[in-house]
């Protein structure tokens, strides 16, 4: 039955398809999508022995994930999401891991949220009653536990983190933790915050599994709602600073401790937020904790681990302020840098992070002098900073756009042109090795990146960034092709690049021209052809601002009989 459907939908597709264009099939594609995710299920349903392996369920789990991507407001969109609940809560009952149930919460919570009239708003609630009762009994029991171990005592085991931590480290010599290669080491906490948002990022020298939990407020013990993540497997560093005092509007501290021999525990006390997201980075490991807050709409800066040069606020009369479109100031990020020399160039000597930091600074000095908008570099310098660090910089900097300036390369040094991307699922192979190249990690991880993506695409501003990178990259590849023979457009693509991930703003990354090619690598060090490549940005900024709001260059224009 299920492959006489099959056939049936690929022959309509066909016939649309020859009939009118690909762009009709959206939908159908989408239902197609939704059947192929359908039958994987029933078959995981039926097969006892294959729902006992993890990966199963997450590869039937990203089945129902791709029809809400390829149609996110379609119809089939909330089916979609609600069977990615059902396939979690099948895998919490095998896996019990908490991160699995809360998976299944929230995609019920996005049905509510984003489909209110769908007909799988009430299927969600009803589900999230069960967990929710669910849990509690479960809670139950644990507590009941507990309490039959230790009666008479109130313990948190929380607040008891850092004796815990004490205990350890005077644990013998032969502790296993410290012995054995195959645990991860947690070999640091990192933070950027400003009054509205705080990054924090747990280093660690291995790959691992980890889980998280948001705690309520405690007052009977003087305790404050807490986020915490255990990482599995792991033993925290002998010189891992244990508390790191934050003290913004948002936390007060993030502090670390060895919570069992198998398990070390990231505590953040938290003030007040409105939500927060937990990804993974690969290459090396670590975990970023993005909260956010309410902001209070003022431009100001907490500097903690982040410090950056700030240049002056925009001149009386600049652009940005005749057209009060809130574009103000801009993040321009150098790629690479320090010990990650990025691209090697075709002419010896030539390395991507020389190349880009020299086009970022003479963007910056350009975006000044002709919009008169604040700009701010992530490095001045030739110095080291990783990716999570430069969207962080940009977030507590307040950025109104993020713009990251890179050099393109591949093997076969015939590849040259021009391309522009922005965060998103890639769309195919070469959009893969690019941002896997630029990621510093494997084409592995980006499709495991892409399971991560899914849950930070809410709050990402794809219209906008998808708006800029098109004005910018048109004028761009403009001002070149007027100016140089043998330049080629790549076009405007997407995909999942670290250094974009979670910036709250319009984000786009520019590949300016391949430096693995002998034309464009000797165009690349050359002033003048910098010079036209950042007019040509300048142009698609300019046009953006104006584009976002067209009636403020009307109000923007001195009335008759005055002065401009």
């Amino acid at each position: 039955m299920l492959l006489i459907k099959t056939i049936r939908y690929s022959f309509v597709i066909c016939l649309l398809m020859w009939s009118f264009g690909p762009q009709v099939v959206v939908a159908i594609t989408a239902k197609d999508k939704y059947f192929k995710a359908e039958a994987a299920y029933r078959a995981l349903q039926k097969n006892a022995k294959k729902q006992k392996y993890r990966d199963n369920w997450l590869n039937c789990i990203d089945k129902f994930k791709s029809v809400y991507r390829h149609d996110p407001s379609g119809p089939w969109a909330p089916a979609g999401l609600y069977q990615t609940g059902n396939l979690y809560r099948g895998l919490y009952r095998w896996s019990h891991k908490l991160e699995d149930i809360e998976q299944a919460k929230d995609h019920y919570e996005r049905i509510i949220k984003r489909f209110p009239q769908s007909a799988y708003r009430t299927k969600a609630e009803s589900a999230i009653k069960i967990i929710n009762k669910e849990l509690s009994a479960s809670k139950r029991i644990k507590n009941k536990k507990n309490t039959n171990r230790d009666i008479g005592t109130k313990t948190d085991t929380i607040g008891s983190l850092i004796q815990q931590t004490q205990r350890a480290s005077l644990a013998p010599r032969s502790n296993p933790i410290k012995k054995s290669g195959q645990k991860t080491k947690i070999t640091g906490l990192r933070y950027w915050s400003n009054p509205s948002y705080t990054r924090i990022v747990i280093d660690a020298d291995n790959e691992t599994t980890f889980s998280h939990n948001l705690l309520k407020k405690d007052p009977s013990i003087h305790k404050p709602q807490r986020l915490y993540v255990d990482l599995d497997h792991s033993w925290l560093g002998e010189k891992t600073q244990k508390t790191v005092p934050i003290d913004d509007n948002l936390l007060s501290n993030a502090r670390a401790g060895q919570y069992n021999r198998e398990t070390v525990r990231v505590v953040v006390d938290i003030k007040s937020f409105t939500r927060y997201n937990i990804f993974s980075l690969k290459s090396p490991f670590r975990i970023v904790i993005d909260v956010w807050g309410k902001s209070d709409g003022k431009k100001s800066f907490r500097r903690s681990t982040a410090i950056t040069r700030r240049s002056k606020l925009p001149k009386k009369g600049s652009l940005a302020k005749q057209l009060a479109l809130g574009v103000r100031r801009v993040v321009i990020d150098p790629g690479h840098g320090g010990s990650d020399y990025g691209a090697p160039g075709y002419l010896r000597g030539v390395h991507e992070k020389h190349v880009t930091l020299k086009i970022s600074k003479l963007l910056a000095k350009k975006i000044k002098q002709q919009l008169g908008l604040e700009v701010i570099l992530t490095r001045t310098t030739d110095r080291h900073l990783t990716l999570e660090e430069r969207t962080a910089i940009a977030n507590t900097q307040n950025a109104d756009l993020f713009i990251s300036i890179h050099t393109n390369s591949h093997r076969d040094r015939r590849a040259y042109g021009m391309e522009t991307y922005i965060l998103n699922f890639a769309t195919d192979d070469e959009a893969v090795r690019v941002a896997a190249r630029e990621n510093a990690t494997s084409q592995k991880n980006i499709s495991d990146l892409q399971k991560i993506l899914f849950d930070l695409m809410s709050h990402a501003k794809i219209n906008e960034s998808s708006r800029l990178a098109g004005f910018v990259h048109n004028s761009m590849y403009r001002n070149i092709k007027k100016r140089y023979s043998r330049t080629k457009s790549k076009g405007v693509k997407q995909a999942p690049f670290y250094v974009l991930l979670g910036a709250e703003m319009p984000a786009i990354l520019i590949e300016t021209s391949f430096i693995s090619n002998p034309r464009e690598c000797k165009r690349l060090v050359n002033s003048k052809y910098q010079n036209h490549l950042c007019d040509g940005i300048i142009t698609g900024i300019r046009t953006y601002i104006k584009e976002t709001n067209p009636s403020a260059m009307v109000r923007s224009r001195p009335a008759k009989g005055t002065s401009g």
